[in-house]
């Protein structure tokens, strides 16, 4: 009987699982939701107040430079947030990091917002 396990491809070569981890936080007495999928080589990670995706970036680590690439998947190009917070991660990740921030942009949310997944990221490393 054939095995139908999703964590396994066709050498034998077994795949992490895709495992999601979700947290809350208020934040300027807004509660921001924070949804992260966790994926072979990286994860990607929705930031949000309301169910919406209105932007994706992506940004991974190159050999040729130290800041890792990033670009703008879908979204409004002048919204530089998904972008930055991407190549923020992936720097300090090391890993393809997949952003979709769902937020206004403001300087104190957006760093309040960032030391938030800092703090995620040092308390469940496993998550990411």
């Amino acid at each position: 009987m054939a095995s139908n396990n999703m964590n396994v491809i066709g050498n034998g070569e077994a795949l992490d699982a895709i495992t999601v981890h979700n947290f809350s936080e208020k934040i300027l007495e807004q509660t921001i939701h924070f949804h992260v999928m966790k994926l072979n080589g990286g994860f990607f990670l929705w930031v949000g107040s309301t169910p919406v995706l209105s932007n994706l970036a992506v940004s991974m680590s190159s050999r040729y430079d130290p800041m890792p690439l990033s670009a703008l998947v879908m979204g409004d190009p002048s919204d530089t947030a998904p972008n930055s917070l991407a190549q923020r991660l992936a720097k300090r990740t090391k890993k393809q990091v997949f952003v979709s921030y769902n937020l206004p942009s403001g300087s104190n949310l957006s760093l309040l917002v960032e030391n938030r997944i800092k703090k995620e990221l040092e308390v469940h490393p496993e998550h990411f």
